[in-house]
């Protein structure tokens, strides 16, 4: 295919879409095709059939506010419909040309008014399993028009200058990390893709891979012709079907009219994507865990260095960034480095998505500019605590983040500022919790995540966090002395200084963020053998003394 076929088709697939009064495009994610989604599309069919009206039904991937699911949007009107059930489907036809059906209609107006959409673009307008949708909203360009005005390093010049960094967690310079593979000696070299997506309450990734599976092998093939590599691998977990599904389904499309084998574009360049399945083992999500699974072997981190940016896969060269980092390249190739430099704040450029879970009127999926303050997340975009209740704090980070008090969400969210305050950017995990929260529960919770899913490979890793977590039991369960938080605090010091892996290191995050903002919570367990919060099933035994 030439870039001048590739726009041909894409102004079809435009021109086709046009012909259309009316588009209604209804979420499928698995939020909302767990609650019938799949049926209320195809009531919807019947109804468009029965009335005559030149309607297109499309399903789509994840609208964003999962919590008011199952979505239908009616375009142009951009009509936002929500909680529906099969039994809607005649009215919302039957309302195409006059008013939307007031009592069904979802405002939310605040909610998409704070994001700016970048990597979800295109969500919930096109159908993930049509190449042609993605096309149609200039899927592919940028990499047509990079193999033919573009060297690669002027690929990664573009990249250097957008200020990218990864969306993975540990926020390194992408541009610098594809220049360091593109330097690296040898002739075969390797991208990887980490969707491996393991943090509780997360799922950004997984929903990029389920609605824009294209998006994010096109950021693959445009680093892969960055730092001369002509294969790639996509690792997921084996808990994601539907995007396994998707992504496989993508890829057989994207060779069909290609877009990907050899000599793509009709120049010299070759590359193609394969598909690697985990076994849902968080710790890898590190890289050089994830590369072992890759080869055949357990999935157990490695010392650094050597970097995978030189000994990677088989020994060879590799990158490795994770599902966003990918999804940002396209744009950012068709729009320029500046533009995307543009947005965010001084050292932390762009948009992040953010999975909002917990205790949060709207659940779901957000996209906003980096420097956007917490609070304006939690409480203008997500519709703040619901029930009456006030808010505590805000988990970031996953399991290897912190908790940051309720009185400092006014800091914009950067990578620089939120490991000021003792937590990570992480991938995008946020959770909100209001005050029937306990924070020694959230802390003993988040360790016996990490607890169980440390390989056991380093003593540090393996036994700190096992007797961090009997700690943490012992001071919830009222059995604890003010002795037991010197010895946490330890701890934390040890496993974070000593472990191998970015599990250890990072796992003492939410002891240490909750030992410093929420104390008197610890001393209320330890003094009081009480839990303010009802969580707890303190024991009321006699106070331990010194």
């Amino acid at each position: 295919m030439t870039i001048e076929e590739l726009e041909q088709l894409a102004i079809s697939v435009r021109r086709d879409n046009a012909k259309f009064d009316y588009q209604v495009n209804v979420c499928m994610d698995l939020a909302c095709a767990s609650q019938g989604a799949g049926a209320i599309k195809e009531a919807l069919d019947q109804a468009v059939a029965a009335s005559g009206k030149n309607v297109l039904v499309r399903r789509t991937g994840c609208m964003g506010p999962c919590s008011h699911g199952p979505l239908v949007r009616v375009d142009p009107e951009k009509t936002l419909y929500r909680k529906l059930k099969s039994e809607h489907a005649e009215k919302i036809v039957g309302a195409l040309g006059s008013k939307p059906v007031s009592e069904l209609q979802c405002d939310l107006s605040e909610h998409f008014e704070g994001q700016v959409r970048v990597v979800l673009e295109n969500a919930g307008y096109i159908d993930p399993s049509k190449i042609e949708d993605y096309i149609g909203r200039d899927g592919y360009k940028a990499l047509l028009s990079m193999l033919t005005e573009m060297t690669p390093n002027g690929v990664i010049h573009r990249i250097t200058e957008s200020g990218l960094r990864g969306r993975g967690g540990g926020g390194y310079p992408t541009g610098l990390k594809w220049g360091t593979v593109a330097k690296a000696a040898g002739d075969t070299k390797f991208v990887v893709c980490n969707g491996d997506e393991g943090d509780p309450g997360a799922f950004m990734d997984r929903s990029v891979m389920e609605g824009d599976p294209h998006r994010v092998i096109e950021g693959m093939a445009i680093a892969g012709y960055a730092i001369g590599a002509s294969k790639g691998y996509i690792y997921v977990r084996a808990e994601y079907p539907l995007a396994v599904s998707r992504l496989t389904a993508a890829l057989r499309d994207a060779r069909r009219v290609g877009l990907l084998g050899m000599n793509i574009c009709n120049t010299t360049f070759n590359f193609d994507v394969e598909i690697r399945l985990g076994a849902g083992a968080f710790v890898c999500g590190e890289e050089t865990a994830l590369l072992a699974s890759i080869e055949g072997r357990r999935g157990n981190p490695r010392t650094r260095p050597p970097y995978p940016a030189s000994s990677g896969l088989w020994g060879k060269p590799t990158l490795i960034n994770n599902v966003e980092t990918y999804a940002n390249i396209a744009p950012i190739i068709r729009n320029g480095g500046k533009w995307f430099h543009n947005m965010g704040s001084e050292r932390s450029k762009g948009t992040k998505v953010f999975a909002l879970t917990g205790k949060i009127a709207n659940t779901g999926l957000v996209e906003v500019p980096m420097g956007i303050s917490l609070k304006d997340i939690i409480e203008k975009i997500g519709g703040g605590v619901p029930g009456g209740h006030k808010l505590k704090a805000v988990q970031t980070g996953g399991p290897s983040g912190g908790c940051i008090p309720a009185n400092m969400l006014d800091v914009g969210v950067s990578y620089d500022a939120l490991l000021k305050m003792g937590s990570i950017m992480g991938s995008g995990g946020m959770i909100v919790m209001d005050d029937t929260s306990c924070m020694v529960n959230v802390a003993r919770f988040f360790m016996e995540f990490c607890m169980t899913e440390s390989c056991g490979k380093c003593v540090p890793c393996r036994a700190g966090t096992a007797q961090m977590h009997t700690l943490l039991t012992r001071i919830a369960e009222g059995h604890g002395s003010m002795e037991d938080l010197e010895l946490l605090e330890d701890l934390c010091a040890t496993v974070k200084e000593a472990s191998l892996c970015g599990l250890g290191q990072t796992a003492p995050n939410p002891v240490l963020s909750t030992l410093k903002y929420f104390r008197a919570e610890y001393e209320e367990h330890i003094v009081h053998k009480r839990c303010p919060a009802g969580i707890c099933k303190v024991s009321h035994v006699e106070e331990v003394t010194a």
